[in-house]
C-alpha cells in the first residue's frame, strides 16, 4: 500500500475500534520522520504530501548505510529507490538488502514488487539523441515505471539523422509528456518540441566535447529554445525529469477526476 492508504487504514482501525490510540500514535510518529541510526532521517511523509516517496541518492553513503537506509524504507514503502549507484557498490549491497533489483545502465537500485504494473494514465516518452545518453535517459525510464508511469523509450535519433526522428513520429505522438535527453549541442529538444503537442522536459547531458563544458553548452541551447513548451532541468538529471513527468501525468488525472465528479 502507498503511504497514504497506510494512514487511511488506520485512521480507519481506529474508528472501528481494532486498533487504540497508543499503537495508532506509535504509528503516526514514523509519518514524519524515520531516524537511522545516527546519518538518516527518512521524511515518510514526502510521498503524502509530493505523490512522490524519498530517494536515497548513492554517491557519498557507504554501502552499509544505504542498506540500513532502504531496508528501513521498506517497512513503510512498497517501492524502495536508490540512485547513481556503481556496479561495486549494487555488489556490496547484494549480501545485505533482501530481494534487491540492479537496473546496470540507469544505476538504479530498487526493492519492488514483482511485476509492477502502471497506476496511472497516459504515457511518458522518453527519447535520447544518442547511444553515449541512454545512462541518463534509462536513470529517467527507470525511475518513472518504479513510480507507476507507462514509459514508451526511442534511443539514438539526435538530430544528426534527423530521418530516424522523423521515421518514429508516432512515438511523439502517442506520448502524454515527453522527456528529450541530449549532449553535444542539445539541439534534439526544439525539434521534438515544434512536433509534439504535449509538454517536452529537456535534460542536457554532459556528453560532448571540451567547448560542450559538461554539459553547460546543452543547458542553454535548451533554455533558449525557439520552440514553445520546452522545460528544462539540470545536467545529467534523468530523475528529476522522471519526477516532474509524473507530476504532469498526476495533476492531470486529478483535474479529470475533478472534472468528472464536477
Amino acid at each position: 500500500m502507498t503511504n497514504d492508504e497506510n494512514l487511511r487504514s488506520l485512521l480507519e482501525a481506529v474508528a472501528n475500534g481494532n486498533v487504540s490510540l497508543d499503537v495508532a500514535l506509535d504509528e503516526l510518529k514514523y509519518l514524519a520522520y524515520e531516524p537511522v541510526g545516527e546519518f538518516a532521517k527518512i521524511d515518510n511523509h514526502r510521498a503524502i504530501r509530493t505523490g512522490f516517496p524519498e530517494v536515497i541518492w548513492g554517491p557519498g553513503k557507504t554501502p552499509y548505510q544505504i542498506a540500513q537506509i532502504m531496508e528501513t524504507m521498506r517497512l513503510r514503502n512498497p517501492v524502495v529507490i536508490a540512485t547513481r549507484i556503481e556496479p561495486e557498490i549494487y555488489t556490496a549491497l547484494q549480501p545485505k538488502v533482501r530481494d534487491l533489483r540492479y537496473y546496470e545502465s540507469a544505476r538504479i537500485c530498487a526493492i519492488a514488487p514483482p511485476n509492477l504494473q502502471p497506476r496511472y494514465p497516459g504515457t511518458i516518452g522518453i527519447l535520447s539523441a544518442g547511444t553515449a545518453d541512454i545512462p541518463v535517459a534509462e536513470e529517467a525510464a527507470v525511475t518513472a515505471e518504479l513510480s507507476g508511469f507507462r514509459v514508451q523509450r526511442l534511443w539514438d535519433v539526435g538530430v544528426a539523422g534527423i530521418h530516424r526522428l522523423l521515421s518514429n513520429r508516432h512515438v511523439i505522438a502517442n506520448a502524454s509528456v515527453l522527456i528529450v535527453v541530449a549532449g553535444m549541442e542539445g539541439a534534439l529538444p526544439s525539434v521534438v518540441a515544434g512536433l509534439a503537442d504535449c509538454p517536452v522536459i529537456a535534460v542536457p547531458t554532459s556528453i560532448g566535447y571540451g567547448a560542450s563544458f559538461g554539459g553547460l553548452a546543452p543547458l542553454l541551447t535548451m533554455l533558449n529554445s525557439c520552440a514553445s513548451g520546452v522545460g528544462v532541468v539540470n545536467i545529467d538529471n534523468g530523475f528529476g525529469a522522471a519526477v516532474l513527468a509524473g507530476q504532469i501525468l498526476r495533476t492531470a488525472e486529478k483535474l479529470r477526476m475533478a472534472s468528472s465528479d464536477s
